[in-house]
Parts: C-alpha cells; structure tokens; sequence
C-alpha cells in the first residue's frame, strides 16, 4: 500500500537544513492589521528566508554529550540545567498534546556547525504518554523536574527532552538529543508549546460561526468536495481503521445528514475529492483516481479506476473539461472530460525534478495556466492550452528543503498573484507576484506559529480560507496582498476530541466554499465542521 506523502516523511525522519548561526530573528506570527487596504499594484520585492528561521538557542541550558557518543539519549546526567528555573517546571500540567520548534546543533571536527530544524511533538498524559504515537519510555514530570524520552521503534530513533524554562502560560522551553541507532546524531534546544491552548486567542472571532458539525465515520478525513447538495468527504486509514469517502447531505447546511460510507478492503487510503456534473473523482494513493457516478448523489456507486502507477494519485483537480491527477515522484496526469464518467489520459507533465524531489502534491489552474506545487521541487507556472506543447514557464525554488504544497491564484490592481502555502513546521502563506513567471517575486506573507504547519487554501474574492491545522480555520483579508491581514479564525483542534495525537498532521484538512453562503471544513477528528461564510 502507498502511504501518502505527506504521511511518509515524519517529522524526524529529515532534518532540514535552513542556515547557519548569525541568520535574522525569525518573524513573528503575522498580527491582524487595521491600517490603510487600498492596493494599487506597487509592492517592495520581499527576500526569500524560508518556513524555518534560525531565532538562536531557545533555551539556556545545554548538554555535553558529543556525536556519536552512545547512549547519549538515554542519559540524562549530561544536560546542564543550572540556569533552569524548577519551581516554574513545577507547576505543568501532567496532561497536554504538545508540539516542538526544535533548533538543533551538530558540531563538525572542522569547527563547523550544521543547524537545523528538528519539530518534535508529544503528548503527556497522568499515566505516562507518547512521542510519534508510540508510547514514552521514560517520564518524569514531579519535583521540578520535566523529562522525557521516547521516538520512532521503526527507524531506531531515540529522542530525550529536559525541560528548562516556561516563559509563558503552556510554552515550554528546554534541551533536546537525538539519537540514531544508539548514537548521538543531533543535540539542541526547543520551544513546545501546548498547542491547544498556548496562542491566548478566543475560540473564534470575527463572526466566524460553527452553524453545524457532523462526525465522519471512515479513517481520518483528510479532503471535501460539495456538489448536488452533498458533501462527499474522502478519509486516510488510520490507527487501524480504513479510510474512504463518506456522504453527507448538506441541503439543509445547519442540519448534515449521513447517507452512505464507503471503503474498498485493498484500496481507501483516499487523500483528495472533485466533482462535474455526475461524476465524483476521488484521489487514491493506493491506485490512481476513482469515478463514480453521482447521478444518485446520496448514494455514489463505483464506474472505474485509471490506474497510475505504484504511487496512485494524491489529489485531483477538475478544470472545465480537464481532470488533472497529481502522481507522487511521477508527473500530472491530465484527463479529456469530454464524457465526465469516462475520462481520456491526454498526456502526463514530467518535470526533471519529479523523481528525486517528490513530484506534484497538488495544483490550480488558472487562465489557462497550471500552477504546480512541486513537493520539495518547488512552484512551477506551466503553459497548458496546448496538452500537445506544454511548456514551463517560470518556477519559484523554495529557500532549502521547504516544501511547496498548494496554492490559490487570483487577479488583483490587474496583477497574477499567487497565494502559495506549504507544510511541515513553521510553513506559511507566501504572496507571489507570478505575472510574469519567468522572473517570480515574492511580496507578502503571513505567518503563525513556528510549531505548527498550514494545509489547504481557497481564495474567495479577497478573502483566503486557510485550513491550518492545529491553528483552525483561519480568513484573511488580502485586498492588500502585501500585507494579509486576518479578519476570522475558528479553532478546530481540541485535545478533548477523540483519536488526537501528537502528529504536526492534525486538526483542519480541507475547505471549500460552493457558493451556498456556508464554508465546510473537514478536521481529522471532529469530522464536517459547517460555519457561515463571511
């Protein structure tokens, strides 16, 4: 079974290299912004910094453990937490689902040192907890003290973390050492902040409100698609429990009603969703993308498959008579809908960096352009009103190993703009000029914290719907795309919900936005979130 790939790389498993000591502070969570919002196209080229940020040690305190050394991750004597404060370690709470910006050291015989990005996330509970879903081998949380140890049985991965200082309510900071198969590969300092709870906001603001909920019964719902008045949510397996798509009638939005679930015993690891007309298009990691035929809506029944390889198709995108199926380390496959239930492979756009850097993770398509996010391959404008010349016309190589996820295009003061986010920790929306994509400029961003990462976005006139994980749902003004500013925020995850963990892939997934005056959201837990459109 092909794993998607946003679950294949855990959080650990690389580290990613973004600069070296001396770099500038990282930003701050971008803050609403209430000043003048008439743009008239002018903007100041912006530097590309990247997700991750070195802010410098995080922590005072520090270990002596050297690479290679074994054992290191085992023994807690060598951290040196003289500057740390006990009495304020004293008083966390034995419980709590925590996520880490971890700044790593490894130190070079040359005198070199490598700094990276190392997130790290972990749940406490009264009896114990985990890290990377798997339970903590050691916890000691009493008399001052704040440690623990655990990591990744698969990868012989051993992770130990001491507490030092709590500098705000529910933020913890301290030192950490990583070690592979025994030895001391990494060692550093972190901030975690109990992510439920840390950000000091109200549940929601701007009249963004929750109108309805409905809970999904199949796997981990991880994308939505409304048509036919109908919400058909498509799920990833997880902790045991198949994926695979869920029907929901929405005609009444403030009172959803389950119709139908289905999951295939071989196939329902199910990442991505669309809809024309009677065919539904699902996107299947295990095979390639799925019709069925929706002429029913309520009650979808399976038409074919259009096999894609080993990696299948992680998401799908309709565009008029195109259906366009992003294949991992592959390509884009774009179909002729010319009979919705029944779609023609035209042709595949390979780019040279597919194979090595992970392939398109998604797309969007735009007056006759496709805009490819290209995993760790970066952001790549193509030409496609001819399938039979399809041509490159511009790309946007991230700072390092940042990785390009999905975006949002519109037209503003008669620009191309592109809203283009990422993933994994510290990852943001980037506004790039891409109107002449030959020479792309970045000139906006906005930001939350450095522990947590975006998912999916939607832009609806001037307002951009960002799925944001562990922060919710979050809408910003971008009538200025220079300076988004947030109007509306809904939290989404609660450490209360049931099947939550201590992933950086939890909370808000998908969003979309029919036009029936309501925004729904899907959340890997709580399911189809409904909320009034702004």
């Amino acid at each position: 079974m092909t794993v998607p790939l946003h679950l294949l790389r855990a959080p650990l498993a690389i580290l990613l290299l973004q600069c070296l000591s001396g770099c500038e502070d990282s930003p701050s969570p971008s803050p609403p912004d209430a000043g003048p919002y008439v743009w008239d196209g002018t903007y100041t080229e912006l530097e590309e910094r990247g997700d991750w940020v070195d802010r410098g040690p995080l922590s005072p305190c520090s270990s002596s453990a050297v690479y290679a050394q074994e054992g290191a991750c085992d023994d807690l004597s060598h951290f040196d937490l003289s500057q740390c404060d006990a009495q304020a370690l004293s008083a966390i709470p034995k419980e709590g689902i925590y996520l880490s910006d971890g700044r790593g050291e490894r130190h070079y015989e040359d005198g070199g040192v490598r700094i990276s990005s190392v997130p790290i996330g972990f749940l406490l509970r009264e009896d114990g907890g985990t890290m990377y879903d798997e339970p903590l081998r050691l916890k000691d949380t009493g008399d001052g003290r704040f440690s623990i140890i655990g990591g990744l049985t698969r990868n012989d991965l051993t992770v130990a973390m001491v507490g030092c200082k709590t500098p705000a309510p529910n933020i913890i900071t301290g030192c950490f050492t990583y070690c592979r198969r025994g030895r001391l590969t990494l060692k550093g300092t972190f901030e975690a902040n109990r992510v439920a709870l840390s950000t000091g906001e109200p549940e929601s603001s701007g009249n963004l409100e929750l109108v309805a909920e409905r809970h999904v019964p199949v796997g981990m719902p991880a994308d939505i698609y409304v048509a036919k008045g109908h919400a058909y949510v498509v799920s990833l397996p997880h902790r045991g429990q198949a994926g695979g798509l869920t029907v929901i009638d929405v005609r009444d939005p403030t009172r959803p009603v389950l119709t139908t679930s289905i999951s295939l015993p071989e196939d329902n690891s199910w990442n991505g969703v669309w809809a024309r007309g009677d065919a539904l298009y699902v996107a299947s990691n295990d095979v390639g993308p799925l019709i069925y035929d929706i002429s029913n809506p309520a009650l979808p029944t399976f038409v074919k498959s259009l096999p894609t390889g080993d990696f299948g198709a992680h998401t799908v995108l309709v565009d008029n008579d195109r259906l366009y199926a992003m294949v991992p380390n592959t390509g884009t496959h774009v179909y002729d809908l010319t009979e919705p239930l029944n779609p023609i492979l035209r042709t595949i756009i390979s780019l040279p960096e597919d194979a090595e850097l992970g392939g398109p993770h998604d797309a969007f398509a735009y007056e006759n352009r496709l805009y490819i996010s290209n995993s760790f391959g970066g952001y790549s404008v193509m030409a496609v009103t001819n399938l039979d010349n399809v041509s490159r016309l511009g790309r946007y190589e991230r700072f390092g190993y940042d990785y390009a996820h999905h975006s949002a295009v519109g037209t503003f003061a008669g620009k191309t703009i592109a809203f283009e986010g990422g993933e994994f920790n510290a990852s943001h929306v980037r506004v790039l000029d891409v109107t002449e994509p030959s020479r792309i400029v970045k000139i906006g961003e906005f930001r939350m914290r450095d522990v947590t990462s975006m998912h999916n976005l939607i832009l609806r006139g001037n307002l951009l719907y960002v799925a944001w994980y562990h922060e919710g749902l979050r809408v910003l003004d971008v009538s200025n795309p220079t300076r988004p500013r947030q109007v509306a925020h809904h939290h989404t995850f609660r450490e209360s919900d049931p099947q939550r963990g201590d992933s950086i892939f939890e909370g808000a997934f998908g969003v979309r936005i029919p036009g029936d005056g309501y925004v729904y959201l899907v959340d890997s837990s709580r399911g189809l979130l409904i909320f009034n459109e702004l």
